[in-house]
């Protein structure tokens, strides 16, 4: 087996992922982005938006209060 040079190396690898990223075993569908899968699932629950007031409340309570009067003027 004749010794590849770090270049030749590199360049066999490169191909190498572009083929594997290309080709798509039949019957598998690419998996769904998470965020998606879960699009919708607190719609209209009223714990999920009491959770997010007060997230937000707390968030802007870390904030300095300069900046919440200089809001307020």
């Amino acid at each position: 087996m004749a010794t590849l040079s770090l270049e030749e190396r590199v360049a066999a690898l490169e191909a190498a992922v572009v083929r594997l990223s290309q080709e798509r075993l039949p019957g598998v569908e690419a998996k769904k982005l998470w965020w998606i899968e879960i699009w919708g699932t607190f719609k209209n629950d009223p714990y999920y938006e009491e959770a997010m007031r007060l997230g937000r409340e707390y968030r802007e309570s870390l904030r300095p209060q300069e900046d919440n009067e200089e809001a307020a003027e």
